[in-house]
């Protein structure tokens, strides 16, 4: 596995070693021992599927609070999305940075986002779907977001109105309504 540096400090492009022959692709998608050398979470605590209808959707921007903060390796296994990650730590130098990335099977990259983060995506295609590996199970109090379409995050979403998005999100505070950073 290839592990990519972004602008965002602890957040990576993977890029996994992929074994090709007549029957296709054979790609291994998380190693303890690669990921440890990287100083990354070594297991997945839960992995959960999205998958997602229509061209447009947006989920997130979503973060869970601490103690139940998760780190994610986010792979698109159908479709593409643009996946989007929000650097909420205060002490980083990216702080309240926003990065968009593509993903799609045949690019074979993954994103890992760390503990600190927002995540979310918008789907390119109908009939996406996802795989997240996260580092903590999903914990409904410690549940947290920040709207998708804040002018401050300057996200330049690939479709400009979202097809598709949950009342929760839409609702979700601006970063400047914050009151809960790492």
């Amino acid at each position: 596995m290839k592990f990519e540096k972004t602008q965002i400090p602890g957040v990576l492009v993977v890029r996994p070693d992929c074994h090709d022959d007549p029957r296709g692709t054979f790609v291994r998608v998380h190693s303890r021992q690669e990921f440890a050398a990287q100083r990354l979470t070594e297991s997945p605590e839960q992995c959960s599927l999205s998958y997602n209808l229509t061209r447009g959707t947006v989920r997130g921007l979503h973060f869970q609070l601490a103690p139940h903060n998760e780190a994610k390796l986010v792979v698109c296994v159908a479709g593409s999305i643009f996946d989007v990650v929000v650097d909420l730590r205060k002490s980083s130098p990216a702080f309240g940075r926003a990065l968009g990335i593509p993903l799609s099977p045949g690019d074979d990259s993954m994103v890992y986002v760390p503990e600190g983060c927002a995540h979310g995506f918008q789907t390119l295609a109908d009939d996406t779907t996802l795989l997240y590996m996260i580092s903590q199970p999903y914990q409904a109090s410690a549940a947290r977001g920040i709207r998708w379409n804040d002018p401050a995050l300057g996200i330049k979403w690939p479709i400009r109105d979202a097809t598709s998005l949950s009342d929760r999100d839409s609702a979700l505070p601006l970063l400047a309504e914050l009151d809960c950073f790492f």
